[in-house]
């Protein structure tokens, strides 16, 4: 359940806010200190939303890891995944400490998703979610948007990234389910 503003829209300070804390967590990590805990009095940093942690060096991804359905106040969703990008995403080794100074931080805060059919799928607005089966796949909004793909080559790599062939989207056991996602980050380094 959604908590606060129906229009789940992050404004400057509190997009600040959270880049700031996903910064000042992933650095208390590396100096063996517990993650800051401060609670925000913000209501949008409070609700139950899916969020996404990017990191980046040189362009080049260097660690995402996430949640698509909110089960913890957004505040705290990015403060987990920031941690989990910088040192628990397997696709990498843990970031060092000599790294975060050329790290590019970026955040998705994600709407609930909504089951939609694949011709709903909007290139350049939603996220997928694929599930056949127990295989899962997820591709953030601006994947996308990044590569040039249309919404079939969108729909084929989210079935990659589940395990899937591509075209398994048009099978009718595919679920499919969007989501869109207000994504901001740092400053380039």
């Amino acid at each position: 359940m959604i908590s606060g503003p129906s229009d789940h829209t992050i404004d400057d300070a509190a997009a600040r806010f959270l880049l700031t804390l996903a910064r000042e967590t992933i650095q208390s990590r590396l100096h063996g200190l517990p993650p800051p805990s401060t609670e925000p009095a913000d209501p949008i940093l409070n609700e139950l939303r899916g969020a996404f942690v990017t990191l980046k060096i040189e362009g080049r991804l260097r660690g995402c890891i996430g949640h698509v359905v909110g089960v913890v106040p957004l505040w705290r969703a990015v403060r987990d995944n920031a941690i989990a990008a910088a040192f628990e995403d397997p696709r990498f080794p843990p970031l060092e400490a000599e790294e975060l100074p050329l790290t590019h931080i970026e955040i998705s805060a994600l709407t609930p998703l909504r089951r939609v059919g694949p011709e709903e799928v909007i290139v350049g607005r939603d996220g997928i979610l694929l599930e056949n089966g127990i295989s899962r796949g997820l591709l953030l909004p601006q994947v996308a948007v990044e590569y040039g793909w249309d919404r079939e080559t969108f729909l084929d790599h989210t079935c990659r990234k589940a395990g899937l062939q591509p075209g398994c989207w048009r099978h009718p056991d595919t679920v499919i389910s969007t989501f869109s996602a207000q994504v901001f980050g740092e400053e380039e380094r």
